[in-house]
């Protein structure tokens, strides 16, 4: 059904993404209204389909958002024991998932966005900066974008680099779930990332992996998808 999500504005794409499915929790289709597209987006905002971002870099299709959001929603919102999620995008690109997402986490939560190469960094930090809201979230540190090797995760200075994230997407392609990433992630905490079936990018499937309250790790097979490979940032 997501080819037929797409609208003529960004309430459309998100009512078409509502009413087929895509989104299903009201808290989610309530942060994606509250995000233009449109000042993401290079082209075509409010197609259901990725578009280039330039530096072999792409902004997913909003479905695959949707999923992505939806799927990581409980360690996204504050509560009792979680007033103050820590989330880690990894491969941020243009900026809009780390902007929904920091749309979630309320005013003590923390939203990260690591790229591998700085015109990616700096691209998700102006895009953002296009919204009064991108922009306070920007000036109080609840969205913050750095550049960094997206398979390490990332720590702060003193930070100490475990159980650091309660929740962790990652926007591109690994060759494995990066044991870096399982350290960082909290107990409990949730990761959602595509991985390579073989090793060579030709088949990929979105893993969820969870990790409980005593760090055990359970990791369950989603769905087949095509995403651009997490690797080394481009030789210049």
């Amino acid at each position: 059904m997501a080819w037929r999500s797409s609208g003529a504005s960004n309430t459309d794409l998100i009512e078409n993404l509502w009413r087929n499915k895509m989104i299903t929790d009201p808290r989610v289709k309530a942060a994606f209204l509250k995000v233009d597209r449109a000042q993401y987006a290079p082209s075509n905002p409010y197609d259901d389909s990725p578009k280039s971002i330039g530096h072999s870099a792409t902004i997913s299709a909003p479905h695959m958002h949707a999923s992505a959001v939806e799927k990581l929603l409980p360690f996204i919102l504050p509560s009792e024991t979680r007033p103050s999620p820590r989330v880690l995008d990894i491969g941020s690109g243009s900026g809009y998932l780390t902007h929904v997402m920091a749309e979630l986490v309320g005013d003590k939560g923390v939203v990260v966005g690591v790229e591998h190469i700085t015109p990616l960094r700096d691209l998700g930090e102006k895009n953002m900066r296009k919204s009064a809201d991108g922009r306070q979230f920007l000036e109080s540190d609840r969205v913050k974008f750095r550049v960094g090797d997206g398979r390490k995760g990332w720590t702060e200075d003193g930070e100490e680099g475990e159980g650091l994230w309660d929740a962790i997407h990652v926007g591109a392609s690994a060759k494995e779930v990066h044991p870096e990433l399982l350290r960082q992630l909290r107990a409990p905490g949730r990761m959602f990332i595509p991985v390579d079936d073989d090793g060579e990018g030709w088949s990929q499937h979105i893993w969820c992996v969870d990790k409980d309250a005593e760090g055990k790790v359970e990791r369950n097979k989603l769905f087949g998808v095509r995403y651009v490979p997490l690797t080394d940032a481009p030789k210049v």
